[in-house]
């Protein structure tokens, strides 16, 4: 983990260097913002930690310059301040600051922020190797352009809204909506062990490549299953692993691959069905027009207490106008 320490008084710098190292830290030393963007373009920084106030540049204007240069990927910025009005926390918040450290600096308060900030930047590392495993996936398939992204988007907004409904609220974590962006991707991970003749034919699928055609659902859960036997705490691997086993299951029991019923399919996997089927009805394939919006929505509505759960049909009622929105963003 490479850290770069941004301050003007040599005292601070010094003291903060030493303690960074002395926990195993890489650390790198700049007296203002300028020489900290000169460094932040020779060297891979995670972590900067840097004073408000210093001349030429200080900290609040070398934050901005980070948040508007998405190049540099994301830093996690840590702010060390005597400043301590509310004001000031919000104007640092809004130039994208992550955390703040109260002038005088004790060390193990320092310490606790960056491993806090360590967190965060590996849970931004599971997110981009899950959608990049899910878009190699989906390579095999140049028919769904922005499936995926599409998919996590629409999977969070129905997950945000069922979050107003206590009875929900209190038997999932407050981050789901944010695990099901991450894992709602790898829903179809699966059909990398499908046949091309079969994941690519053209036309309509026989009994019998339809038979080879549903077991996507259950490579990707095995697939999946088998990570999680080595990481057993990996939470958003139990959560990819029943979304890619049962985005196919219906709220009546007439879906595959198990046949399963109601409360038996997973909250994840009947989200997922939800934003699934909206984009398989809304998106041109090579096999069929795309339909209309409203058109689409009344075919999802229709469909629930048999396909879809009830449940989250209601909550795709209240956002189906922000469906509508991103499908036309990330139009393909």
């Amino acid at each position: 983990m490479k850290i770069l320490i941004v301050d003007d008084d040599e005292l601070s710098l010094a003291i903060t260097e030493k303690v960074l190292k002395s926990t195993g830290y890489q650390t790198f030393l700049a007296e203002d913002g300028e020489q900290a963007l000169e460094i932040l373009r020779n060297e891979d920084i995670q972590i900067v930690i840097s004073d408000w106030d210093m001349p030429v540049m200080d900290g609040l204007e070398l934050c901005k310059i980070l948040r508007s240069n998405p190049a540099v990927g994301y830093i996690y910025f840590i702010m060390i301040t005597a400043k301590s009005r509310k004001e000031d926390m919000l104007v640092g918040l809004g130039a994208g600051v992550d955390d703040f450290i109260s002038k005088p600096m004790e060390p193990s308060e320092l310490i606790l922020r960056v491993r806090n900030g360590e967190r965060i930047l590996s849970l931004e590392t599971t997110a981009v190797t899950l959608f990049s495993l899910a878009k190699l996936a989906e390579s095999k398939d140049t028919d769904t352009g922005n499936h995926l992204e599409r998919i996590r988007v629409y999977s969070r907004l129905l997950a945000t809204q069922l979050m107003l409904n206590p009875a929900i609220s209190q038997t999932v974590a407050p981050k789901f909506p944010d695990l099901l962006y991450q894992t709602s991707p790898l829903h179809d991970i699966g059909k990398v062990g499908i046949p091309d003749y079969v994941l690519l034919k053209p036309g309509s699928l026989n009994d019998k490549e339809w038979a080879i055609m549903k077991r996507h659902t259950i490579i990707g859960a095995e697939t999946l299953n088998a990570a999680l036997t080595q990481f057993p705490h990996a939470e958003f691997l139990r959560l990819a692993r029943d979304i890619a086993q049962g985005h196919h299951e219906r709220w009546d029991g007439t879906g595959y691959p198990s046949g399963l019923k109601g409360d038996q399919i997973s909250l994840s996997a009947r989200i997922v069905a939800v934003a699934d089927v909206y984009d398989a009805l809304t998106m041109k394939r090579v096999y069929k027009s795309a339909i209309l919006h409203d058109v689409a929505c009344g075919i999802i509505l229709e469909s629930a207490g048999t396909h879809f759960d009830p449940q989250v049909i209601e909550a795709f009622q209240a956002v189906n106008d922000s469906f509508l929105e991103v499908k036309q963003h990330f139009m393909d």
